[in-house]
């Protein structure tokens, strides 16, 4: 078996891995790979009238999807001017028209900017000034909101309009403008510790990576398998994050359209049970369970009456899952027993750094896993020097996938990206025995349903209200959402002010999942050590003792 394994990336091998230049550095790729995004579109013709997208009453087969594609990439470029390079917004919940904007927009060689659909509307405006659209392809709510902070931009309903160019160009073929691997060709954004978010720029050869990627982990699957295994059915992955998501673009958008696979979209508010019916409707294999939705609906699934057993594969992450949790999913689907998969990256590294799954999660169910392939992988001090087994350091990863950098955002680019093109991904945690272990206390981040949450970007606005002397914001753990945010707001002697109207503050200018829902407000300041750093530890067990009590 491990002969067969490493058959696979020695030369000659299918999964043969090189040594190329990437950017300036000299990096290990696989020799074999698409080189750009249309390359995954243009092969995908093969899988035909297999179904690729649903949604509601809508199925788009590979076929058609590839055929809308190229209609809707035509009227982008003959009636809207995008050409390679310019940015295309697109800002609406998931569809299937979601779906055909974004390839449409990259087959071009142009970038799509994939925007948070939760947004207020300060970070749209902020995220459109920065990248500079030259169309916004949104719903009527979000529409309205670009009208009033951007009123020169033009829009496209994402409603009727796509389907509108699909029939006005009937026919059209894909563009041949040329791509290279390093083009840019998403902008993904990202909570920025600034208080403003920031695109992270993924190239068309990070894109591809993600895809070869995951070929080479089902490749080894297949060859450390101890049963013969038949003929397998194309994937079937139930889709209830965002597609602006990482996980939701990378891993299934272009992870399924590269390999056959069928991609059922949800759309509006979470709901267990309606999850629970399209698993049973779809025959459903894979699901990403991330943050406070696994917990939720594996509370439900056995009293459901629901018909389960096509569940093969259960993604979790975005947030920490406890053990607990963890045994809860496998009790509910317990066809997906040994199976279960969970993944580390993050928008700049954009393909999956390390992956802990099946009978490993089972005996290290807090550990992050082993590092992929083609990625290298350090624990380093604050000096930069590498760390050994067990020493908890700040996590450094390089591989041809990681992102270009921040959109026209060079002094926080160079803040992340050290020499020799190493990513600080701002986590702390520590290598044991090949295995990566996060201390997710000891990062800053707040991981709330799976979306990031910098404190930073909260204590700003809260520090802004008037009433509010100063503010620290830290993150509590909750059964239910992974995470909570809570606020210590200070304010002056014989000031008073209600979380209600903290709330309300907040609310205007961030998105729901950014709002603390636990909140501390007093009149004394805030402990700091001597430098005047805020002193979150303590801050941290005095949330635990208060809710305790």
């Amino acid at each position: 078996m491990a002969s067969a394994i490493e058959g696979l990336s020695v030369p000659g091998g299918p999964f043969e891995i090189v040594d190329e230049l990437v950017l300036g550095e000299r990096m290990a790729v696989f020799a074999n790979r698409p080189r750009c995004a249309r390359d995954l579109l243009v092969a995908s013709a093969a899988f035909g009238e297999v179904e690729y997208l649903v949604h509601g009453a809508q199925r788009l087969t590979f076929q058609a999807h590839l055929d809308a594609v190229a209609a809707v990439a035509v009227v982008l470029r003959d009636e809207y001017g995008i050409a390679k390079g310019d940015r295309v917004a697109i800002l609406a919940p998931n569809s299937a028209e979601w779906v055909v904007a974004f390839w449409a927009t990259i087959s071009l060689g142009a970038i799509a900017a994939s925007m948070n659909a939760w947004w207020a509307p300060p970070e749209v405006a902020h995220a459109i000034r920065t990248c500079e659209p030259k169309v916004v392809i949104a719903d009527a709510s979000r529409r309205a909101i670009v009208c009033d902070v951007a009123p020169s931009i033009r829009l496209i309903a994402i409603e009727h309009d796509i389907a509108a160019f699909i029939a006005s160009a009937s026919g059209a073929a894909l563009s041949d403008e040329p791509i290279d691997e390093d083009d840019p060709a998403v902008i993904l954004y990202t909570s920025g510790t600034t208080g403003r978010s920031k695109g992270a720029v993924a190239s068309h050869r990070a894109l591809c990576g993600t895809v070869s990627l995951a070929r080479y982990a089902g490749a080894i699957a297949l060859a450390a398998a101890t049963t013969p295994i038949g003929a397998i059915a194309p994937p079937v992955a139930l889709i209830t994050v965002p597609l602006f998501h990482a996980s939701g673009l990378y891993g299934f958008v272009i992870g399924y359209l590269a390999n056959g696979g069928r991609l059922v979209l949800r759309s509006g508010r979470f709901d267990e049970e309606d999850v629970l019916r399209l698993i049973e409707a779809e025959r459903v294999t894979m699901w990403a369970a991330l943050g406070s939705m696994g917990p939720r609906v594996a509370e439900r699934a056995s009293a459901s009456g629901r018909d389960l057993t096509s569940m093969r594969v259960l993604a979790i992450g975005g947030a920490p899952v406890s053990p607990v949790h963890q045994e809860q999913l496998r009790n509910a689907f317990p066809h997906a027993l040994t199976s279960m998969s969970m993944g580390y990256t993050s928008s700049e590294a954009v393909a999956v750094v390390t992956r802990n799954h099946g009978r490993e999660l089972l005996d290290h169910p807090t550990s992050a896993g082993r590092v992929s392939a083609t990625t290298t992988l350090e624990i380093r001090d604050v000096e930069g020097r590498p760390l050994p087994d067990g020493v908890d350091g700040e996590i450094h990863v390089r591989s041809p996938y990681l992102m270009l950098g921040y959109w026209r955002d060079e002094d926080a680019t160079n803040a992340v990206f050290k020499p020799g093109r190493w990513l600080a991904m701002g986590d702390i945690g520590c290598m044991r025995d090949g295995m990566l272990f996060i201390n997710s206390r000891a990062r800053d981040m707040i991981l709330v349903n799976a979306e990031n949450v910098f404190p930073t970007e909260i204590e700003y606005r809260l520090d802004a209200h008037a009433d509010v002397r100063e503010s620290a914001v830290i993150g509590v753990d909750d059964a239910a959402t992974g995470q909570a945010i809570c606020a210590f707001v200070v304010v002056g002697d014989g000031v008073s002010v209600e979380p209600d109207a903290l709330r309300a503050w907040c609310r205007a200018a961030m998105a729901g999942y950014k709002v603390p829902t636990q909140w501390v407000i007093r009149t004394e300041a805030l402990p700091r050590n001597p430098s005047g750093k805020v002193l979150k530890r303590d801050l941290e067990q005095e949330a635990v003792d208060a809710w305790r009590t």
